[in-house]
């Protein structure tokens, strides 16, 4: 498999470092190395690649170009105003040191799928919306239920007919459903066995439309004839929905009619009909499928990949609102920052890979014993941060304290049962006459961790002037 183009531009050796090392050892990547923009921009217009990678501190000035592609930004210099710049050119991956080589390709590979994905279902919604267009006679909406039942009436309108109906058809069990009926728009789920069914049957197996024109003399209805007799049914006609020359899974048009046989013209309007709804059926359902995975999409962008909670962009998004609203309306808000007590020694003694697990049942932990009211997120490495809304020092002192020792007395599966792990805590809160602003509050709660650490650790500490 020939390896994916990614274009590199960046100037600190730091982040120039760590990049060629990753890239020297990946099968799956190929880097070319930029250091003047002018080139950089040039080279990626006449020949876009698969990816980009930047240095945060370039972001501003190719920022136009590299969001057109798949783009990792990696932060060189401070934390929280390079996480606050690249979200504002709409970077969604990045990371920041320490710069871990399963992060940036994790970034790589999301970025990727997400441009792909974002492009595919662009092209699908645009297919969607010229199919609606020319379905609008009969349907004007995208409710599969609601939409089935407006084609079964349309039918019933036009012909006066016993029974309308759409049937799923599940092969497996060689039974079938009825999914929806002109009758009632809540007749749906009745099952019926394609044994008492020949016409359907002969249908899926051909692929074509069945006309029984007489159910007393077709052969096909031989042995379910004694069954129809008393239904006073004359004249059956199944026909298959079809998509683009396939048929679409198994949902098809039954219509029975008790007067008498249906005529040619009949037949080919019902297969104009079941052409239309196909359309319109499959890009109803296709819609749904779209937005479900927009929903999938807008997840992964918020969580960080190893944990599973939130990742520290969508922690940024939440501090800017609830500060705001704090200082607006003169609420209390506090701020936590949690690092786990020497993560190098388990690192060093179990492996990287009990370390990830190590994490990963932390903040698992932190999540369990927290409000939801709070907002939990990985900061960086083994340090989390949690947003304490309308809590003031006592209750946030009272949290912190609280959590620290769910985490002394917990026992990590991931180490084996065993204890001895240790969290320390900064805290900080607002009002106070120092923080002005969210990154005060984050930065306040930074420094009371490092007081905490310094201290001995296995501890809480509060910012104090």
């Amino acid at each position: 498999m020939a390896q994916k183009k990614v274009a590199v531009i960046a100037k600190s050796s730091a982040v120039l470092g760590f990049l060629k090392t990753f890239f020297r050892s990946c099968r799956t990547y190929e880097a070319t190395y930029y250091s003047k923009t002018g080139v950089f921009v040039k080279n990626l217009c006449e020949s876009p690649p698969a990816a980009v990678v930047v240095e945060g501190a370039l972001i501003e000035t190719v920022a136009d170009k590299v969001t057109k592609c798949p783009t990792v930004a990696v932060i060189s210099g401070n934390i929280a105003r390079g996480v606050e710049e690249v979200i504002s050119y709409n970077v969604k991956q990045y990371l920041y040191r320490p710069y871990v080589a399963r992060d940036l390709e994790f970034k790589l590979e999301s970025a990727i799928l997400e441009k792909y994905t974002l492009k595919k279902m662009t092209d699908e919604m645009k297919e969607l919306e010229a199919v609606v267009a020319l379905t609008q006679l009969i349907s004007s909406t995208l409710d599969p239920k609601e939409l089935l039942f407006r084609i079964v009436r349309k039918i019933a309108d036009i012909m006066p007919v016993t029974r309308c109906s759409v049937i799923r058809a599940d092969w497996l069990h060689r039974s079938a459903f009825v999914v929806a009926s002109f009758e009632d728009p809540h007749i749906a789920g009745i099952k019926l066995n394609l044994r008492k069914y020949p016409e359907i049957m002969e249908s899926l197996t051909s692929k074509k439309p069945v006309i029984i024109k007489d159910v007393a003399t077709d052969p096909l209805m031989a042995r379910v004839r004694k069954t129809l007799e008393p239904l006073g049914i004359r004249s059956i006609i199944v026909i298959p929905i079809f998509f683009r020359d396939k048929v679409i899974g198994t949902l098809f048009l039954r219509t029975s009619r008790a007067e008498r046989a249906f005529i040619q013209n009949e037949v080919r309007l019902l297969n104009t009909i079941a052409n239309v709804s196909a359309n319109a059926l499959y890009n109803a359902f296709l819609f749904e499928q779209v937005e479900d995975e927009k929903s999938r999409l807008e997840k992964l962008a918020i969580t960080d990949f190893l944990t599973g909670i939130y990742n520290v962009r969508y922690f940024y998004h939440r501090i800017i609102e609830e500060f705001s609203r704090a200082v607006r309306y003169g609420l209390p808000i506090s701020c936590l920052m949690l690092d786990v007590d020497h993560f190098k020694k388990i690192n060093d003694v179990y492996g990287h890979k009990t370390g990830d697990l190590v994490l990963r049942e932390f903040a698992q932990l932190l999540k369990k014993h927290s409000r939801k009211s709070d907002v939990l997120a990985r900061y960086g490495g083994e340090e989390f941060i949690l947003l304490l809304p309308q809590t003031p020092h006592e209750g946030a002192m009272s949290e912190a304290e609280r959590l620290r020792e769910y985490v002394k007395r917990h026992k990590f599966r991931s180490l084996r049962n065993k204890g001895g792990l240790t969290v320390s805590v900064g805290v900080s809160v607002f009002p106070d006459g120092d923080i002005k602003t969210h990154d005060d509050l984050i930065a306040f709660a930074d420094n009371a961790l490092f007081s905490a650490k310094n201290s001995g650790r296995d501890r809480v500490a509060v910012y104090r002037r």
